[in-house]
């Protein structure tokens, strides 16, 4: 079964069914419920025309829901409008179904929710561990979308900011988690960029071709996660850098300055440094403190944590650590990291311990587990 084929296909097939006249949510659950017939079917005989394949099943999914609720003189009109079978329609549909599940009746997080489960093929674990909300919670969450936009036609395209956030966690999921999806997201900011010509979009497509342009060497052999200062450099894809500093500094010429590209300020930096011992942390720390300004997002600061550790030692970036929840996500990994350089090993490996129980990703987990390991070894000696 090739699930990579069948998550590619999925925003297409809706994207016919959509414009064959099914409302989103009916067309949502109708390629779902073709998703499942695939996955019990396709691995006897895969059909020649996977698209087809699923156009037509899930054309026939969503006829036989809407015979199930509509009177007969609506179900003769749809049985009328049925297609021939035949290959599907060779247009993209995917970057109009971004827009479309941003629709104006959904609250920004709802439609994210939305759109990562329906179109970027993510489970709903994965969308919650994005989002940082219990499982349960987020299931609700799309439900409640679903039933939302349950009958709306999407003839009003939703709000630029909540697309580029959607872009932003499928490259996220894609880049760190187990599900690839960061090169579609970049080929759908790329197409966004050239439509759009807004900063704040050729900021997030910077940001996402810099942190690509390091994917080959994060991580090892079998897979073990290899810390940015202990990259090898020369593994950097070059090409990507050059296009993501290019990108950026066209959108900082702008003067319209948003989080997407002082983030991507922030990660040219980085990979401007030939080594981790010449990055410019200072001008770092001065990028996180217009991100905090735009955003005062809890994770820009534990980030800024780090870079106030680096720039003005690590006392400092502990007392930076301080004003933070330690509920946050990769809090403990972060003081861990700052109490070993500051040389408390003791409260360092029992973070990092504590860090590798809530890691959200099998190579983050093992990695801290090891570092906690190998400062126990330290103190044992």
């Amino acid at each position: 079964m090739d699930e990579v084929l069948l998550r590619t296909l999925t925003p297409t097939v809706i994207g016919i069914l959509v414009r064959r006249g099914a409302d989103f949510a009916a067309a949502e659950d109708a390629v779902q419920d073709a998703l499942v017939e695939a996955v019990r079917v396709w691995p006897d005989e895969v059909p020649r025309d996977p698209k087809g394949w699923l156009v037509a099943v899930a054309w026939r999914k969503f006829l036989d829901a809407a015979r199930a609720e509509t009177s007969r003189r609506r179900r003769e009109v749809l049985v009328d409008a049925e297609p021939p079978p035949g290959p599907g329609e060779a247009v993209d549909d995917t970057l109009q179904l971004y827009f479309l599940c941003a629709h104006p009746s959904l609250t920004p997080a709802s439609a994210v929710a939305l759109t990562l489960r329906a179109i970027g093929g993510l489970t709903t674990r994965q969308i919650a561990r994005a989002y940082l909300v219990p499982e349960a919670t987020m299931a609700q969450r799309i439900s409640r979308a679903k039933r939302t936009v349950s009958g709306v036609r999407f003839s009003q395209p939703g709000d630029l900011g909540t697309v580029l956030r959607v872009l932003y966690l499928v490259f996220n999921e894609g880049y760190s988690g187990d599900v690839d999806l960061a090169a579609e997201a970049i080929r759908l900011t790329r197409q966004l960029a050239a439509m759009t010509r807004d900063e704040e979009v050729a900021g997030l497509l910077a940001l996402m071709l810099l942190h690509h342009a390091r994917r080959p060497a994060r991580t090892g052999p079998g897979g073990t996660l290899v810390p940015l200062a202990e990259q090898d450099r020369g593994r950097w894809d070059t090409r990507l850098i050059a296009e993501g500093v290019d990108v950026l500094q066209a959108a900082l010429a702008q003067d319209r300055l948003g989080e997407f590209q002082a983030q991507a300020a922030i990660a040219a930096l980085h990979a401007d440094a030939p080594t981790a011992e010449e990055t410019d942390w200072v001008q770092i720390v001065e990028w996180y403190d217009e991100l905090v300004r735009l955003t005062d997002s809890p994770v820009a600061r534990l980030n800024r944590a780090v870079a106030v550790g680096e720039a003005d030692g690590p006392r400092a970036g502990l007392a930076a650590l301080a004003g933070l929840d330690p509920a946050l996500p990769r809090y403990a990994a972060v003081a861990a990291y700052l109490h070993e350089r500051d040389g408390d090993l003791a409260v360092a490996a029992r973070r990092y311990a504590e860090a590798a129980r809530s890691a959200p990703y099998l190579a983050e987990r093992d990695h801290l587990t090891r570092q906690a390991a190998r400062l126990n070894a330290r103190l044992r000696g």
